[in-house]
């Protein structure tokens, strides 16, 4: 189970493999711009000079974006400039994360649970606070007990709150707190949701693969992940711990 204090050594995993990738990428780059140095003088004396700077130009903003994620999981005031470019830097340096991870003995699914905790380290240092008319909560399907007859997705209104599912306990949770609830077939349905409500920030509830790709692709819209529970192995009647959804509720939501 993820929670926003999540354990430390898992937050430096990632950005220590983020760092490396870093590096590595810096290198490779240098080493390309070194061996097209002729070939770019050859089409302008400027040129050579030109693309150096834009390279430490990018080496240094993607810099900027790893130390602001340090700033946030030592506790220390992050810039929201960077904030933006920390969500386009993972985007292309976590597959060469997840090779340099191999290495190591690394599993993706261990990195793609350190991202979301970054993330929400990241999501609560920004302070944000929605109205809960404006908070949307997604819900995988699979939260709903396989054998239940009921349909709802789409409609998660026709949960008759047996009980025997977290649907139910998530139901009520909207109807107390006010916030849109909605049991999404996939990340198609989920993105087609966002945009017809249009929220101001989104709380999803998936699995760690799901909760990377659907956090980035989202962005800008703010969003915090919680992770579901596989007593059953993936995609089959999962859990979620309903007092972390709540914990998580109350630093989000707005009060009057």
């Amino acid at each position: 189970m993820l929670t926003l204090e999540a354990l430390r050594p898992k937050k430096r995993l990632f950005l220590g493999l983020l760092l490396a990738s870093e590096i590595f990428v810096a290198v490779a780059l240098y080493g390309a711009w070194k061996i097209s140095y002729l070939g770019l003088e050859n089409i302008s004396e400027y040129l050579p000079a030109i693309v150096g700077a834009l390279l430490i130009l990018a080496g240094t903003v993607s810099f900027g974006a790893v130390c602001n994620m340090v700033l946030a999981l030592k506790g220390l005031p992050t810039l929201k400039l960077f904030h933006r470019w920390s969500f386009a830097l993972i985007k292309y340096l976590f597959p060469v994360a997840v090779r340099i991870g191999k290495i190591f003995g690394i599993r993706r699914r261990q990195l793609e649970g350190s991202f979301v905790a970054v993330s929400n380290l990241i999501f609560i240092k920004s302070g944000i606070k929605v109205p809960a008319e404006r908070l949307l909560v997604l819900s995988p399907h699979c939260l709903q007990l396989s054998s239940c007859p009921h349909k709802i997705t789409r409609d998660p209104h026709n949960c008759k709150r047996c009980g025997r599912c977290n649907v139910g306990d998530l139901m009520k949770l909207s109807d107390e707190l006010g916030f849109t609830f909605f049991v999404a077939t996939g990340g198609t349905l989920a993105r087609q949701m966002v945009k017809k409500i249009r929220p101001q920030a989104v709380l999803a509830i998936a699995c760690e693969r799901d909760l990377m790709s659907g956090i980035q692709d989202v962005y800008p819209l703010p969003a915090v992940g919680v992770l579901n529970i596989r007593p059953n192995g993936p995609c089959n009647n999962t859990r979620v711990d309903i007092d972390e959804v709540r914990r998580v509720l109350n630093r989000i939501i707005e009060r009057e």
